[in-house]
């Protein structure tokens, strides 16, 4: 089993601006990641605030190049080739690619951004969910690594 180290992950906010809701333009942000060495990234995005989950799903993705910013504006496509190439699941919305918060008016949530560092690409198809995710993970995880953001 690989030893795991950490990683750093930062966005560039606390507070989710608009544009990365679903009050904007629902864009996917970007992440900035130090202390990086593995070969390939997959990023699940969690709001653990959904009363009937303790870990919903808002974003899966994976097979993304091992970089220090990751790029904002993935588009909601399965299989994407910019602002970087990766493969995108499906969220426990149902949908395929990053769903921004929506919380209701008054409510905050807490958005965790969890990023794994892998030791492969994973040869898992696309709008595969969160499970087949974690289980395609398991063996290849060397890094790791979390941030995260409010939303209103």
């Amino acid at each position: 089993m690989p030893v795991i180290t950490p990683i750093v992950v930062t966005l560039d906010f606390l507070e989710f601006p608009p544009g990365y809701t679903c009050r904007g333009e629902d864009r996917t942000p970007a992440l900035n990641i130090s202390n990086l060495t593995a070969k390939s990234l997959a990023i699940m995005v969690f709001n653990p605030f959904i009363k009937s989950c303790c870990s919903f799903s808002t974003w899966l993705i994976w097979n993304i190049p091992a970089m220090a910013r990751i790029p904002e504006g993935f588009p909601k496509e399965p299989v994407v080739t910019r602002p970087v190439s990766a493969v995108q699941g499906k969220n426990d919305y149902g949908t395929i690619g990053y769903h921004g918060p929506c919380p209701l008016d008054g409510e905050m949530h807490r958005y965790q951004f969890r990023v794994y560092g892998l030791d492969t690409f994973l040869d898992l198809p696309p709008g595969s969910r969160k499970d087949d995710l974690i289980h395609a993970m398991q063996g290849h995880v060397v890094q790791y690594g979390e941030t995260v953001a409010l939303a209103r």
